[in-house]
């Protein structure tokens, strides 16, 4: 029995080697940690329970029979964060570059199949070269088997990929199909087709970085969520934001209690908004006074800035924002805006998360570029999420809301729970230079009584009280009371229920 068990931890220490500590020392020199080390990391110390550690791979071709390092280049398990349940694979690129093979592909799958059986979380660590040219198709194969899960898994357990290192070729679509995108600054990036080849194909000239790294992906492909300056400071951050989301989809997220009174009220927000219409501010003053000890997780901040997306808590309890930015193209909807905001609105609802929804949008950005890139149908991707949720929707109208923004932006009419507006709030179907210049064109040559009619129409729209008359808007409240009532709403519908018809699924517009 003592052989065996010496056995046992020598066959134990192998595996814990990964690839060699040349090879560590190699990752270590480039600030990155091992794939060991990111998971002592992020999961709480001691809980991480590790399966098929001593799995290798099955490869006879090009002398790969004589280099089976035990593991294959992924390490998997389950553990806690914060004493909840979830499971994590982390690709090891000291081994054979974390290139995914067949075995590499059954460990996935393996902790993929179980956190859906058993409703928890998964998170990927992602440092991988692509598929191990050495299997052809079976390493393909498995690809597509990790691709099948993730389809699988959608909308039942949240999906976290955080990109630590190379993510290329066939790789990438398995973060793509998960919830959230995080990456790792100056050693992540991600890319269909890589740089060499772009080179051959199209004589463009790029590096990596540029190609897809995270300066590329969270400012111009919006293809991720956030970037972190190191493996450290990524992991960190991913056992706050862990905190904000529920197990599964059955099951409410988590409420961290707050000495922030539910009832409290801020002043300052009285005077947040600007006297003149078209003077900007900053919307996330709003969210930050707004939400629990101003703690508020904002996804995609660099990307389609004209509207801010993310996670805060009220009263204890997750809340996902939508806010119109009017720092950023006057808080305009566009292509991009509506699709960063559409399936962020389609994730609470898939997680039961409530949804809050700041307003403050003059309408749909106009121009050829917009039109020739599909606005109609990508900012119907927005309207069709609002509509589909049947979370619980809470809405304050700040300033403007114009035309078919207004609708757009979780308006009553497409099922809004509860409807607020600031008592300088405009509901129109646009602005009333517009609209006058439109409804009275035979009087341009009169500037007195265009200014007398643009006075008029300002009266009569520039107020929230036509559409409160009608009930479009539940109640004009005062700004500082938003927090308030909005705690009020959400007690309100806690037990919130709606029964839609049946159907295999929507069909959104994409």
């Amino acid at each position: 029995m003592h052989d065996i068990i010496q056995q046992l931890e020598a066959k134990r220490a192998r595996a814990r080697l990964g690839g060699g500590q040349k090879r560590i020392d190699a990752q270590h020199a480039k600030g990155k940690l091992t794939a060991r080390e990111r998971i002592d990391l992020l999961l709480d110390d001691g809980t991480f329970e590790e399966w098929d550690m001593f799995v290798e791979h099955r490869s006879n071709d090009f002398g790969m029979e004589a280099n089976r390092p035990p593991g294959d280049g992924v390490v998997t398990g389950y553990g806690m964060i914060n004493g909840r349940l979830v499971f994590v694979f982390s690709q090891d690129f000291t081994v054979f570059g974390g290139a995914l093979s067949e075995a590499h592909a059954e460990k996935i799958c393996k902790v993929m199949d179980q956190a859906m059986k058993v409703g928890a979380p998964v998170i990927g660590l992602n440092d991988s070269g692509g598929a191990r040219i050495q299997e052809g198709v079976a390493s393909l194969g498995g690809y597509a088997e990790v691709f099948q899960r993730n389809v699988l898994a959608s909308g039942v357990v949240p999906q976290i990929s955080m990109i630590m290192g190379p993510c290329a070729g066939g790789a990438v679509y398995s973060p793509a199909m998960t919830d959230f995108i995080f990456m790792v600054k100056d050693s992540s990036y991600m890319f269909v087709t890589g740089p060499d080849v772009v080179k051959t194909v199209t004589h463009e000239e790029v590096s990596a970085e540029d190609l897809g790294g995270a300066l590329t992906h969270t400012t111009q492909s919006g293809v991720a969520d956030h970037a972190f300056d190191n493996d450290v400071e990524a992991l960190a951050m991913l056992r706050r934001f862990f905190d904000y989301l529920p197990l599964n989809n059955r099951k409410k997220a988590p409420r961290l209690p707050s000495d922030d009174p539910a009832e409290r009220i801020d002043l300052s927000l009285d005077t947040l908004v600007p006297d003149h219409p078209n003077k900007a501010y900053d919307i996330k003053e709003l969210i930050w006074k707004t939400v629990d000890d101003g703690d508020f997780f904002e996804l995609q901040p660099e990307h389609a800035r004209n509207i801010v997306i993310g996670f805060g808590r009220m009263d204890g309890a997750t809340v996902g924002i939508v806010a119109n930015q009017p720092l950023v193209l006057a808080g305009c909807l566009d292509i991009k805006s509506s699709i960063k905001a559409a399936r962020f609105v389609r994730f609470c609802d898939a997680f039961s998360i409530p949804v809050i929804t700041f307003v403050d949008v003059p309408g749909f950005m106009p121009g050829t570029a917009q039109e020739y890139g599909g606005i109609i149908k990508h900012g119907a991707k927005l309207l069709f999420a609002y509509a589909e949720c049947t979370v619980p929707k809470i809405t304050v109208i700040t300033r403007k809301a114009y035309g078919g923004a207004y609708d757009v932006m979780s308006s009553k009419h497409l099922r809004g729970d509860v409807n607020l507006a600031w008592p300088n709030a405009e509901i129109a179907v646009m602005g009333a230079k517009g609209a006058v210049e439109i409804i009275f064109r035979d009087e341009k040559g009169d500037p007195d009584k265009l200014a007398a009619r643009e006075a008029e129409y300002k009266e009569k729209f520039a107020n929230p009280f036509i559409a409160s008359a009608r009930g479009y808007v539940d109640d004009v409240i005062q700004p500082h009371e938003t927090r308030k009532r909005i705690c009020r709403s959400l007690a309100m519908l806690a037990d919130k229920k709606i029964d839609d018809p049946w159907r295999k699924h929507g069909n959104i517009p994409l």
